[in-house]
């Protein structure tokens, strides 16, 4: 596990809320993502987020990552490049494998040409061959799943957001990604890591939000806010 320089954070959150609007017009009715989120992310930690489906953990990496603004509150980046790793960002299915490549890592801060010069690696990674020239409407799951994780792993941030993408693909591909991703999380990188997996979490994170009710309802120690986390599962 990685050591955490406790110096100035590279990125704060300080009371954070997002809310959509369940209706257009003025007067639609606020949905709030999550209303009151704070904590710090410092250099060279990997911090994991944890908490039920729907809680706004996706929306909070948007946040992180600059696609979205918070509606109440503080978010601070000090400076940092920061990119999303999630799959599918930017794919077209009626665009070819190799065209939603580009776009898809030009949306997560890649250059046109810089993506280009690596589609030789994403091919030969995500094992698609000839299948590259095709419309990705014609690839399963699995043949997707493969082509993102493949463009997705050529970004190099300050600061990497990881929004569930361990273990994606058939079960070969799977190991192969989860290796490689694995590398890089234990690597002196920034990360912020989602994923329902606890065993991961707690191995891989040095510390842990966890967000419950639309607030972070504990951050710290990753087996003291799992065992937290787990509990109230068995309350409800």
């Amino acid at each position: 596990m990685k050591i955490t320089q406790q110096n100035s954070p590279v990125l704060s959150l300080r009371n954070v809320g997002v809310f959509y609007k369940r209706n257009r017009g003025v007067f639609g009715e606020p949905f709030w993502a999550f209303k009151d989120i704070s904590f710090d992310l410092y250099h060279g930690e990997t911090l994991g987020i944890i908490g039920r489906n729907g809680v706004g953990k996706s929306t909070l990496l948007r946040l992180m990552a600059g696609i979205i603004k918070p509606n109440t509150g503080t978010f601070i980046n000090n400076g940092y490049t920061v990119s999303l790793l999630s799959l599918r960002l930017g794919f077209i299915p009626y665009l070819s494998g190799r065209k939603n490549a580009i776009l898809s890592g030009m949306f997560m801060g890649l250059r046109k040409k810089d993506i280009k010069a690596k589609m030789d690696a994403i091919i030969d990674f995500s094992e698609l061959g000839e299948f590259i020239d095709q419309p990705i409407a014609t690839y399963s799951s699995g043949m997707i799943a493969r082509l993102g994780f493949s463009v997705a792993f050529q970004v190099d941030p300050d600061i990497l957001l990881i929004d569930e993408v361990l273990g994606v693909g058939d079960t070969e591909f799977s190991k192969k990604s989860t290796k490689l991703m694995q590398e890089k999380i234990r690597s002196n990188r920034t990360i912020v890591f989602i994923s329902h997996n606890a065993h991961l979490v707690q191995q891989l994170c040095n510390r842990i939000v966890w967000i419950e009710n639309g607030v972070s309802k504990a951050d710290g120690n990753p087996k003291k806010v799992l065992k937290m986390y787990h509990h109230s599962l068995h309350l409800k």
